[in-house]
């Protein structure tokens, strides 16, 4: 197995860490899978072969969410953010595509960093709760998915500008993300970017994610609203940091 997902035995073990700890992180807030993911994986492969085998297991992840959080979905968010996001994800993707693996790592851990801090700062402005901002911020959205995965970033960001409940974003994220992810991983095929051993390589780990999901769910019941923000980017400002550090290295 290990000589057709082409890991040694070690970065096996590594890649399945990361992908249980992603996914309690996914089944605590809703988002961060990717970002955590991406940013610590790309110490044993570069982010053009990470990006494939982390849509098919956000795909997975938001599946196994769903059923418990259904109701706390806000549809209206949804739609329109996925309007946005169908016109920024080929653009991310062809960024992808022609980016070396350096660069599109230090893209990656910038993003991830920016972003936290920005959430951080708690700035809240319910007036930017309006149909032009939910479009504009899906397709800034879809670009950073297509090149890195990260769409919860800029959406989270949103959501916590307008104030929105934290079983709101979390359920709402989901939704979302079964949609995008699947739209970036079409587009992706098409740019010779999914390939058979991206797919050899997320058939072992399908089993980790609703695990990971599961005990992020139980963690998220137990928590503050509070919490919820805080718990969530300090570890996205975390990876961050070391994404950069090993980008430079």
């Amino acid at each position: 197995m290990l000589t057709t997902i082409e890991l040694s035995f070690l970065e096996f073990l590594f890649f399945c860490g990361i992908i249980l700890f992603a996914s309690t992180v996914r089944g605590f807030s809703g988002f961060g899978f990717s970002a955590s993911s991406v940013s610590l994986l790309s110490f044993i492969l570069p982010p053009k072969e990470i990006v494939p085998i982390i849509l098919l297991l956000e795909i997975i992840a938001s599946f196994f969410m769903i059923p418990s959080i259904w109701k706390k979905i806000n549809w209206k968010f949804v739609l329109y953010l996925l309007l946005g996001v169908s016109i920024g994800t080929p653009f991310g993707v062809h960024l992808l595509s022609i980016l070396e693996p350096r660069i599109t790592h230090i893209i990656i851990s910038i993003t991830v960093l920016i972003f936290a801090f920005l959430l951080l700062r708690g700035y809240k402005n319910k007036k930017l709760n309006h149909n032009i901002s939910k479009f504009l911020v899906g397709t800034t959205a879809g670009t950073v998915n297509g090149f890195g995965t990260l769409a919860g970033l800029p959406i989270a960001l949103y959501f916590l500008i307008i104030a929105a409940e934290p079983a709101v974003i979390r359920a709402s994220l989901a939704a979302l993300f079964f949609f995008t992810d699947f739209y970036a991983l079409s587009i992706a095929y098409f740019k010779d970017i999914l390939n058979v051993t991206a797919i050899y390589r997320t058939l072992p780990l399908i089993l980790i994610v609703p695990f990971g999901v599961s005990i992020g769910t139980k963690l998220f019941t137990g928590s503050t609203k509070e919490n919820y923000k805080k718990y969530v980017l300090y570890f996205l400002i975390l990876i961050s940091i070391f994404g950069l550090i090993k980008a430079f290295i």
